[in-house]
C-alpha cells in the first residue's frame, strides 16, 4: 500500500457531525494553557524574583462583505483576469530549527511538567519570496514557522541574521519580513521575548532561540538563492469537517445579520497559492491559509515534531502529537516528490489563520464525569467547573489519547488541498498587476486614541487578561474554580483578587478601559525584572498584484478575521489598491504574540478569547483603524514606508534563565558511548515496531540541525543506505537519564515499521555527541545489528 493511500478524502461520518446548537469543544486530561501548578507558578516565580533581590526596585460598525459574495462586475474582472498573470521573482526555501529535544519546557500549554524526552520529527522554517521582476528591491517575504508563533526576540535575530548576509540580502529588512508561526504546542520553548510565557518555560534559552533563528535565515538564503522568474495563482476550497467553534456562545453573541451572511461560524475555507516556475512550468511550492488549531492531543506529549503523528493502532503512546498544521505539508511535500508537475525541493506550507475560536476537536465538548452530557454552551462546566470539560476528535472512540483523531484531522486538511490542487488550473485565479508591496510600523496599544468610522473616539489600554484567561478552554480546561463567560470580578474567589493584587492591581483607568473583562492578570503594567507582555505590536501588511496579506500579531476569532479582511477589502477597493478586485487573507500569530482578537460582542462575553484579548474592547476597531490608515503603502506608486512607531523591548539580553545547562556525560564502567545495550530481534513483519537501545549522550551538546540523531539503514547491492532520519514520521528518538550524578543516559530508538516499507535486511544508527568533564565535545555513533524486514 502506498503511503498516502489513506490519505483520500472522506466525508464526515453522520453520527460525528457537530449537532446545531451544540457547543464547539475538546479529550480528557488535557490540560489549560494555564494549568494549575501554571497559575500557582506565577507566584512562585514571582516570589522567588523577589528573594533574589529583583523585585526590590520597586466596534462601531464596519462594512461587512459575505466572503462567498461578489457582484457581477467583480465577477466579470475576476473573469478576466484568470485569462493572463504577470510574473514575479519567486523563491521557496526550509530550513531545519530543531532546538533542544530534551530536558526543555514546550511552547504552547504553558504547563510545567511538559519537558522534552525526544524527537519524532523535526520542525522547520518554509520561507517564500516573492519580489518584482522590473524592481527587484520590491520583493517580501513570508515565513511560515512550526512554532507557537512568530516572536519579537526571533524576528529580531532573523532580522539581524539576514543583514550579516551581506549587501545581496539588503532589501530584506524589517518592512518585508513576516514571520508567521503555525501555533504548534510540541516544540521547544524558551525563546520568547517577555516574561510572561517565560515563566513555565523556567526562563529564556539561547540555544532554542538561535535554533529558531539560523534556520530561519537559512530558508531565507535558500529561498533567494533559488530565485527565479515565474507565476502565482491562488483559488479556494473547503473542507467541512476540520474545524468547529469552540465558543459559539460568544460567537452567538455577534449581530444575526451579519452572521447569517456566512454559512458557517468558523472559517472552513483553504486558501492556496501557487508558486510556478516560468522556465520550464513546474511548480516549487504552494503557501496556504487555513484556521484550526492545534489541539487535538493532551498535553503530555514530549517529542518534539513538526506534523502530527500518524496512527498507531493497537497501543496507546505519551509521545503524541499537536500540530495538523506540519502534518498537511509533511503530506504534501512527500506527495509532490512523486508528482510530474512539481519541482525537486518543492515546499509547502499551511499558514494559520482566524484560528481564535476553532477546534479540531469536532464531536464537541463533552462531561468527563460519567454523566454522559455535554459541556454548558455559555461556558464549558460541567456541574459548574470546567476542569472535566473536554474536546472530543473525530477519532475519539479509538481511546488512543486522540492520536487518530490528530492524524485525521491533518488528513482532512491535506486530502481537501491536494484535490484542489489538481485541479488547479481549471479553477485558480492568476495574480495580475506586476507591482509587490509591504509595510511595517509599531505601535503602542497603551491608551491609544483613534477615531471609528462613525466619526466615534476610542481608545485601547496596556495588555491585560481577564479571569476567564484561567478557565482555558474545552481544548485545555484550566483549574480551581475559574469559569469562562464570567465577567463579574465578584463572582472569583476572593483569594484570586488577592492574588491579583498581589502581583499588580489593575489602577482605575485600567479597569474601566478593559471593561467589562475582570483584570487577573494586569501583565502590560508589569516590566520588573523586565516586560512580562507586549504593549507594543507590529503593524503589517503585503501585497502581491490582487492579493493583500494581513500580518496578525493575534489569533483572530472568526467573526474578527472577516470583518478585518472585510474592511481591508473595502478600502483597498475605494483607493483603487488593486486593479481588480482584491483578495484578502490573513496569517498569523505573526511577529509578535498578542494573543487573541475578539470583536467588541465577543469580547463582552468574556470567554477565554475574550479575557486573553490584551488590549481591551477597542482592539479589532484599532487593528482595522491601522490596517487601513496604512493601506496607501500598498499602493503599486508607493516609494515610502510610515513612521516606524515605538521600538519594542529586546530582552533576549535581559531576560533570566534558570535552566539547568549540560555538566557532562558519563557511562557506567566498562560501557562507552553509542554502545547497544538492547539489541532488535533477528527478523519482524511490517507493521512491527524495531526497537534499539544505545548508551547515550545529552542532545543539547550538538543541536544537529540539518543532521539527523538516527538512522534506519538498509542493505541493497552490497552498500549500507539510509532510508529513514529524523526527517521522517515514524522514527522515533526517546533520550532518558538514568543517573545525574553519573552522567548516565540511554537512547531508544524505534522505528514504526510501515505496511509499505520494503522487505529487506536493515539497522539502526544512533548518531549523538558527549560532553566530558572539560566541556569537550566528541562525535560518537553507534550501529545495532542487522535484522530482518518480511
Amino acid at each position: 500500500m502506498h503511503p498516502f493511500e489513506r490519505a483520500k478524502y472522506e466525508p464526515l461520518p453522520v453520527e460525528e457531525k457537530h449537532a446545531v446548537g451544540q457547543e464547539d469543544t475538546p479529550v480528557k486530561a488535557r490540560s489549560s494553557r494555564w494549568s494549575k501548578i501554571s497559575i500557582v507558578s506565577i507566584i512562585t516565580f514571582v516570589s522567588v524574583l523577589s528573594l533574589l533581590g529583583v523585585l526590590a526596585t520597586v466596534r462601531a460598525s464596519v462594512p461587512v462583505i459575505a466572503e462567498e459574495s461578489v457582484d457581477n462586475s467583480e465577477e466579470l474582472h475576476d473573469y478576466l483576469a484568470r485569462a493572463s498573470g504577470d510574473q514575479y521573482l519567486l523563491g521557496v526555501g526550509k530550513g531545519d530549527i530543531t532546538g533542544p529535544v530534551v530536558e526543555l519546557n514546550f511552547m504552547g500549554y504553558a504547563s510545567l511538567s511538559q519537558i522534552g524526552t525526544g524527537l519524532r520529527q523535526r520542525i522547520y522554517s518554509r520561507s517564500f519570496i516573492i519580489g518584482n521582476v522590473d524592481k527587484p528591491t520590491d520583493r517580501f517575504v513570508y515565513l511560515v514557522l512550526d512554532t507557537q508563533s512568530g516572536d519579537t526576540a526571533i524576528r529580531n535575530g532573523i532580522l539581524e541574521g539576514v543583514a550579516a548576509l551581506g549587501s545581496d540580502y539588503s532589501m530584506y529588512n524589517q518592512s518585508n519580513i513576516a514571520v508567521t508561526g503555525t501555533h504548534q504546542h510540541s516544540g521547544p520553548g524558551a525563546w520568547v521575548n517577555y516574561l510572561l510565557p517565560q515563566i513555565t518555560s523556567l526562563g529564556f534559552d539561547k540555544q532554542s532561540y538561535q535554533a529558531i533563528v539560523d534556520g530561519a535565515v537559512l530558508s531565507i538564503q535558500r529561498a533567494h538563492e533559488s530565485l527565479s522568474p515565474g507565476t502565482l495563482s491562488y483559488a479556494d476550497t473547503t473542507v467541512a469537517d476540520a474545524n468547529i467553534n469552540r465558543s459559539l456562545w460568544a460567537y452567538l453573541a455577534n449581530p444575526a445579520a451579519e452572521r447569517a451572511q456566512y454559512t458557517d461560524d468558523t472559517d472552513k475555507t483553504i486558501t492556496m497559492l501557487r508558486f510556478q516556475r516560468a522556465s520550464d512550468g513546474l511548480n516549487t511550492g504552494i503557501l496556504a491559509w487555513h484556521s484550526v488549531h492545534g489541539t487535538s492531543m493532551l498535553e503530555n506529549n514530549t517529542h518534539v515534531t513538526g506534523g502530527m503523528q500518524a496512527p498507531d493502532f493497537g497501543k496507546a503512546r505519551t509521545d503524541t502529537i499537536l500540530d495538523n498544521k506540519g502534518l498537511s505539508a509533511y503530506l504534501f511535500e512527500e506527495a509532490m516528490k512523486s508528482d510530474a508537475t512539481a519541482a525537486p525541493g518543492f515546499v509547502a506550507a499551511f499558514s494559520q489563520s482566524s484560528v481564535g475560536d476553532t477546534t479540531p476537536n469536532t464531536l464537541g465538548a463533552w462531561c468527563d464525569d460519567g454523566s454522559g452530557e455535554m459541556c454548558t454552551l455559555e461556558n464549558s462546566t460541567c456541574q459548574g467547573t470546567s476542569e472535566n470539560c473536554h474536546g472530543r476528535g473525530p477519532e475519539f472512540q479509538k481511546l488512543d489519547l486522540g492520536v487518530s483523531s490528530c492524524y485525521e484531522i491533518g488528513r482532512r486538511v491535506y486530502a481537501a488541498s491536494k484535490s484542489l490542487y489538481d485541479s488547479f488550473d481549471s479553477v485558480a485565479t492568476p495574480v495580475s498587476d506586476p507591482s509587490v508591496k509591504a509595510y511595517h510600523t509599531f505601535n503602542d496599544m497603551q491608551y491609544y486614541n483613534f477615531t471609528l468610522p462613525d466619526g466615534t473616539a476610542a481608545q485601547t489600554c496596556p495588555a491585560a487578561l481577564g479571569y476567564s484567561f484561567a478557565a482555558g478552554t474545552s481544548d485545555g480546561p484550566g483549574a480551581f474554580d475559574f469559569t469562562q463567560s464570567d465577567n463579574d470580578t465578584n463572582a472569583q474567589n476572593p483569594l484570586w483578587v488577592i492574588v491579583s493584587s498581589v502581583i499588580k492591581a489593575p489602577g482605575p483607568k485600567q479597569v474601566a478601559c478593559q471593561s467589562p473583562k475582570p483584570v487577573l492578570l494586569d501583565v502590560g503594567e508589569l516590566s520588573v525584572p523586565y516586560p512580562w507582555s507586549p504593549n507594543i505590536i507590529d503593524v503589517q501588511s503585503l501585497r502581491v498584484g490582487q492579493l493583500i496579506m494581513i500580518i496578525s500579531p493575534s489569533e483572530a476569532t472568526t467573526m474578527s478575521g472577516r470583518r478585518w479582511k472585510a474592511a481591508i477589502s473595502a478600502a483597498a477597493t475605494n483607493a483603487s489598491i488593486t486593479a481588480i478586485t482584491p483578495k484578502v487573507v490573513l496569517g498569523g500569530p505573526a511577529n509578535t504574540y498578542a494573543h487573541y482578537l475578539t470583536t467588541r460582542e465577543e469580547y463582552g462575553i468574556q470567554r477565554y478569547e475574550g479575557a486573553s484579548t490584551l488590549y481591551g474592547p477597542n482592539e479589532l476597531d484599532a487593528y482595522i483603524y491601522l490596517s487601513t490608515s496604512n493601506l496607501q503603502y500598498l499602493a503599486a506608486d508607493s516609494s515610502s514606508q510610515p513612521a516606524p512607531g515605538p521600538t519594542p523591548p529586546d530582552n533576549r539580553d535581559d531576560s533570566i534563565s534558570l535552566i539547568t545547562p549540560v555538566v557532562y556525560d558519563g557511562t557506567d564502567i566498562g560501557k562507552s558511548f553509542g554502545q547497544v545495550l538492547t539489541q532488535p530481534s533477528s527478523s519482524y513483519v511490517r507493521g512491527a515496531v524495531v526497537n534499539a537501545t544505545f548508551v547515550g549522550a545529552n542532545p543539547r551538546n550538538n543541536l544537529r540541525l540539518e543532521g539527523t540523531f538516527t538512522a534506519v539503514e538498509q542493505y541493497v547491492s552490497g552498500n549500507w543506505t539510509t532510508v529513514r532520519d529524523d526527517s521522517d514520521w515514524f522514527l522515533v528518538y526517546t533520550w532518558t537519564r538514568v543517573n545525574g550524578l553519573t552522567g548516565t543516559s540511554n537512547v531508544v530508538i524505534s522505528w514504526e515499521t510501515e505496511t509499505y516499507a520494503d522487505p529487506g535486511t536493515y539497522r539502526i544508527r544512533y548518531n549523538g555527541d558527549s560532553k566530558n568533564l572539560f566541556g569537550t565535545i566528541t562525535a560518537f555513533t553507534g550501529v545495532s545489528n542487522n535484522f530482518t524486514l518480511s
